[in-house]
This record gives C-alpha cells, structure tokens and sequence, in this order.
C-alpha cells in the first residue's frame, strides 16, 4: 500500500503521466482491484500510446473484469504497439493472451 499512497500523492500533486499511470494500474491489478486498474492503466495508454507494458497490463486488468472483448482490443492494440517497437517478448506475450481470450 505504501507504493499506491507514494503514487496517489504523486497525481495530488500534478505529477499526472504514463508511468504514474502504469504503477498504480500494476499495484491494483496485484490487488485485484480490476475496475481502478483498468482506469489508471487506460489512462497511461493515453498519455504514451507506444507503452507496449501498459497495454499489456490493461488487457489482464480488463480480462481479469471480465471485460473480455475490451481485453482483446487492448492486446490486439498491444501486439501492434510493440511489434512496431521491436518488442519481441511483449507480442509474444499477448499473442498468447490473446488466443486464451479468443477461445
């Protein structure tokens, strides 16, 4: 909890962006608080639509709401986002993500 209010404080104070976004998003999904994840981790999306990690956060946080086709627009999103970066390991990832989804 210590790294949320750390976070929390952070966005109080104006320091609003993708990675604040990111952490926050993390720590509620480690916490299965799916409904906030998804809104700090959509947010982190906005701020840096190229952060292959954030999209794969936002699709297991949606997932995990059962929100499954947001999921997979997310990973699909995802899986474009990182090839376009070279992100090898992300687009596996998501790949597999994706295909559990679609089953």
């Amino acid at each position: 909890m210590a790294l949320i209010d750390n976070l929390e404080t952070m966005l109080r104070r104006g320091q609003d962006n993708a990675l604040v976004r990111y952490g926050l998003g993390n720590e509620y999904l480690k916490l299965k608080e799916f409904d906030k994840a998804v809104e700090h981790l959509a947010k982190a999306v906005k701020f840096d639509h190229g952060y292959s990690a954030a999209w794969k956060s936002l699709g297991k946080a949606l997932a995990s709401a059962g929100r499954n086709p947001e999921a997979i627009e997310a990973y699909e999103t995802g899986v474009e986002v990182a090839e376009k970066k070279g992100d090898v390991q992300a687009v596996k990832e998501m790949r597999v993500f994706l295909r559990r989804l679609q089953k």
